[in-house]
């Protein structure tokens, strides 16, 4: 009996070569459930697209995927959207070439959209610094829980997702590291500051106040559990505490997001010297060129350092 395709969310059937393809992802790369969506909504576009031309995904061309990128772009569509989606249907024909459904990979020849240079959103450290002091100021057990939660944000440069969901059995028996399994399932091992050390101490005694109070459910042994259905504090419920946080610290919460301290994070460790290896690995890119946007802060250290050290620059100071 064939098997007969599922629906998206739209409602839209979804092509059984789409399916193998994200199953392939899902068990063999161990891609998250947000990168499973992401890609299942670019292909399922591009399949529309193709539908409206009858022509289906196995049969297309490099000049269907080329027609298809024009019409995104004449839609006004982001060159950095066009160029994610471009990305998965590489990634969905060099599939289809290495199973052999297909005898050639139309996607190969193609350039990607340009971008422009774009620089990450950061805090200044005396923002950063308000953040925090306005979490420890928080009372009681959800004050020491939110300020755990912040220093290991700006500590560990975590994504949202890996610090809401990180295992209790993450942090080592001295407190000092965090070890766990981030985005793509690689394991990332990132050490804690002084006082995200600290925090985390003074949380832990507070954490079992925390779990579901029903003793037929398990403790699933999160760092930060939560009576909800995924057994953690989620990423929505953080991101507004945060955003709550922003405002008693008298900052702009729309500038502050987990992201936004990620980026923090990064800047202020190049800032202070780091190198982009160490970062790199830090924050658990698998590629350096995904780091290289953080250069922006060497950029100005050179600059400063130049200004401050060079013997032209102070001759000139000194006319």
């Amino acid at each position: 009996m064939s098997r007969q395709p599922t629906r998206a969310r739209t409602g839209q059937p979804v092509p059984l070569l789409v399916e193998t393809f994200l199953d392939m992802l899902l068990a063999e790369r161990g891609a998250a459930r947000n990168t499973i969506e992401s890609y299942r909504r670019d292909l399922l576009h591009f399949a529309e697209f193709l539908g409206r031309r009858r022509r289906t995904l196995e049969a297309a061309d490099t000049d269907h995927i080329r027609r298809y990128l024009k019409t995104l772009s004449e839609a006004g569509m982001a060159a950095s959207t066009s160029a994610r989606r471009l990305s998965t249907l590489r990634r969905f024909y060099q599939f289809l070439h290495a199973e052999r459904i297909r005898d050639d990979d139309p996607s190969s020849g193609l350039d990607s959209p340009r971008l422009g240079k774009s620089l990450p959103k950061f805090l200044s450290e005396a923002d950063v610094d308000r953040l925090l002091t306005a979490a420890h100021a928080r009372p009681g057990a959800d004050g020491l829980r939110l300020a755990a939660l912040m220093e290991i944000l700006y500590a560990a440069g975590l994504r949202v997702s890996e610090l809401v969901g990180l295992p209790l059995a993450a942090l080592s028996r001295d407190g000092r590291l965090l070890t766990f399994r981030g985005k793509g399932g690689k394991e990332r091992m990132v050490p804690l500051s002084e006082p995200a050390m600290d925090a985390v101490a003074a949380y832990l005694p507070t954490r079992d106040g925390y779990l579901p109070k029903r003793r037929a459910v398990a403790d699933l042994g999160f760092m930060f559990p939560s009576r909800g259905k995924d057994g953690h504090l989620t990423r929505v419920r953080f991101n507004q505490v945060l955003k709550e946080l922003a405002i008693e610290a008298g900052l702009d919460a729309r500038r502050v997001t987990p992201h936004v301290l990620r980026h923090s994070f990064a800047s202020h460790l190049l800032a202070h010297g780091a190198d982009l290896r160490t970062l790199q690995q830090m924050l658990g890119h698998s590629d350096i060129s995904t780091t290289q946007i953080y250069t922006h802060v060497l950029d100005e250290r050179l600059k400063s350092l130049v200004a401050e050290a060079h013997p032209l620059a102070r001759i000139g100071d000194e006319i």
